[in-house]
Parts: C-alpha cells; sequence; structure tokens
C-alpha cells in the first residue's frame, strides 16, 4: 500500500503556523521507532500577510516544503515517482550553476541608448566585484547585500580619485535588483530574490549651474582642446546634451527664413525626436558648414568632458563643482531667469513633459530674488 504524505499547518505562537509531514498509514519515527503520523519540517509561514515580502516568504516557504514533501514521498514509494523527483531536482542543479554574469550582460545587450550605457556600466562593477565568477546558485540575500555595499565604497571607474556617487550607486543596484526580477520570471532562480533586498536610497541632487557671468569668464579664457571649448559653449548656448553633440551631423542642421537655424535629432537617452533652435552665436562656434554625413564635433570624445573640462575650468578661475552635463542646467535656468516661458523651453531642451522643465524654474536663484522684492508695502 502506498504511503500518502501531505503537507500541514499547525498554529503556533507569534501569529505564525508551522509546517509539518502527515503520513498515512504511520511510518516508524526515525529515533523512537514508534509509529508516527508527523514530521515538524521547521518551516513557518506568517498568519494573513500584510505586505508583498511577507506573501513572497510564505510562497518560498511552501515551495520549499513541497519539495521536502515530495521527495519524502519518493523515498517511501515507488522508483518511478522517486526518479520524477530526481529530475526535477537535477534541472534546478543544472539551472543553479549557469552564469549570472552572462545572463546579466544579454540583459543590459538588449537595452537602448542611455539605459543600455547603465546597465552595461552597471554589469562592469559587477563583474570586477566578483572576477566574472557569479553562478545562480550564489545568489543570496547577503551577497546581494554585500554587492550594494561595494557600490557604496567603491572608487568610480570613470576617475579614481572620486568615490563612486551615491545616485550612481542606487542606479546600478537598481539594475541588478531587476536582473533578479527577470530572472525569477525567466524561471532561473526558485524565488523572488529580488523582494527580498532593500535598494539603496537615493539622495536628493543640487543641481549646479554657471551664472552668466561665469560663462562670460569661461568663454575669455584659451582651452588646449579647441573642440572641447566649441562643444562646452554650445551646450550651453542650446542645452544640447554630451551625447547628442557627439553624434550630430552636419545633415542635422537645418537653417531656414521660416525657422531660422535648428537641429533635428533623436535623443540618446529616450530614443524621442528632439527639436532645437540655435542661435547664431551658437551656430558661428561651428565653423563652416561640411557634407552632411561629416560630424560637426568630430573628435569629441569622454576625456574631454571627464578630465579636460575640469582642467579648463580651474584654469577660468571657477571653482564650482560643474559637470559638462550642468551646461545644459545652466541653460535651462539661465534662459527661465531671462524671461523664457516653460513651453518654448521644454520644445528646445527636448523634454518629454512640462514637469521636467518646471524644475528650471526652482532651481533659478535670480527668479527668487525677483519674487521676493514683488511685494513692497508703504513703510
Amino acid at each position: 500500500m502506498a504511503i500518502k504524505v501531505k503537507l500541514r499547518k499547525k498554529p503556533i505562537s507569534g501569529n505564525r503556523e508551522s509546517l509539518y509531514l502527515d503520513f498515512y498509514p504511520a511510518i516508524p519515527h526515525p529515533e523512537t521507532g514508534e509509529p508516527s503520523r508527523r514530521q515538524f519540517l521547521g518551516i513557518y509561514l506568517i498568519v494573513k500577510p500584510k505586505n508583498p515580502i511577507d506573501k513572497q516568504h510564505n510562497k518560498d516557504q511552501e515551495l520549499i516544503a513541497n519539495y521536502i514533501r515530495q521527495k519524502k514521498e519518493a523515498e517511501l514509494n515507488k522508483p518511478e515517482i522517486y526518479s520524477g523527483y530526481e529530475k526535477d531536482q537535477l534541472r534546478i542543479k543544472e539551472q543553479g550553476e549557469k552564469s549570472f554574469i552572462t545572463y546579466f550582460k544579454a540583459l543590459a545587450d538588449k537595452r537602448k541608448a542611455s539605459n543600455h550605457d547603465n546597465w552595461v556600466s552597471a554589469y562592469h562593477y559587477l563583474l570586477t566585484f566578483t572576477g566574472g565568477g557569479l553562478k545562480f546558485v550564489d545568489l543570496t540575500e547577503s551577497f546581494s547585500n554585500d554587492f550594494k555595499e561595494y557600490l557604496l565604497t567603491t572608487r568610480s571607474k570613470r576617475t579614481e580619485k572620486l568615490s563612486l556617487s551615491q545616485n550612481s550607486a542606487v542606479s546600478y543596484f537598481n539594475k541588478f535588483k531587476a536582473a533578479l526580477k527577470q530572472a525569477y520570471k525567466d524561471g532561473l532562480l526558485q524565488y523572488d530574490l529580488n523582494v527580498r533586498i532593500e535598494p539603496i536610497e537615493s539622495k536628493p541632487v543640487m543641481k549646479q549651474t554657471l551664472t552668466i557671468e561665469e560663462l562670460n569668464q569661461l568663454a575669455k579664457v584659451p582651452c588646449d582642446y579647441p573642440i572641447l571649448k566649441s562643444a562646452a559653449l554650445f551646450s550651453a548656448l542650446t542645452g544640447m546634451p554630451f551625447k547628442e553633440m557627439q553624434n550630430l551631423t552636419w545633415g542635422e542642421i537645418e537653417e531656414s527664413e521660416t525657422f531660422g537655424i535648428r537641429f533635428k535629432i533623436l535623443r540618446q537617452k529616450t530614443d524621442r525626436p528632439y527639436i532645437g533652435n540655435i542661435s547664431k552665436q551658437a551656430f558661428s562656434l561651428l565653423g563652416a558648414r561640411q557634407e552632411s554625413g561629416t560630424k560637426v564635433f568630430g573628435g569629441l570624445n569622454n576625456n574631454d568632458r571627464y578630465s579636460y573640462f575640469h582642467i579648463w575650468l580651474a584654469q577660468a578661475g571657477i571653482k564650482k563643482s560643474i559637470t559638462f552635463h550642468d551646461l545644459r542646467h545652466t541653460y535651462g535656468t539661465l534662459q527661465i531667469e531671462l524671461g523664457t516661458d516653460p513651453y518654448t523651453l521644454q520644445g528646445n531642451m527636448g523634454h518629454s513633459t512640462p514637469r521636467q522643465t518646471m524644475h528650471y524654474g526652482k532651481i533659478s536663484d535670480q527668479r527668487k530674488r525677483d519674487a521676493v522684492e514683488k511685494i513692497q508695502l508703504d513703510m
């Protein structure tokens, strides 16, 4: 007669239920040899879970308990039942031996534009941390928290002089968590590890900008890298980001008596159309028009924005902690200060929503100063 093995629950203290196996008919107790109907597993469920983490905990614990039940039933009954369980266990073991690093890289390769760049950066930090030897079976809460701590304390790969910023760590760890979530969906993880791991808390970023006086100061100082100076001033006069300038071709710049001078490109970050006007002064920085396929800022590279830009700032006597991308923020802030309405600015900056553009009104110190002077009393 086949022995039936059921998974059952028993209420215990602490708002929990203890899982145990129920045998029918009874089997000999492994220690006393007396007939026994129960075997407690030391696995507990939370009664009436109220949040996603507790619900996932119950789901994972029941999954583990069911594997134990299957194994016990296989041991007590027919060999063919055991072979089916063995096959399932072999499949789990084979999946556990697969490389998570390879899987993560494949996910990164599917991304586009700046999202792809962020995934690739996260991949390189994960690769450095693990030495490339991370299997699915190695993925645990402990490992994930160790990787989190590494991101919060490691040096930036862009420059060894600086630590990785908190918000970069946030972004890269979120990519790691997203990969865990996808691996669970793909059946490569036996439980959703992602929900058990707390994300890194982001910090509010105060965007730095230059004043019009500081921009004029910068424009008057010679730069050892002429292409950098042209690109930097062009960004401050148009709001165009670095990546877009790197890829900008002469064929994407149009001239007309109707709309003046403008560029028509796709944003690297969103893959959306981006049409912005170019002032005559900004256009003068580009030199003579070339063939349509020629890059406007040919030779512009990451050393220009990450290294040489800061050298040029220092030569100009500007001590603010400014990045190249802050020139785009400078453009947005100055436009608001000089009275440009947010909807016009939204178009020129290629923002998908007005909310992004309205942020420049919040960081405009001049607008704040002007606003407080509007209310005057007869004193």
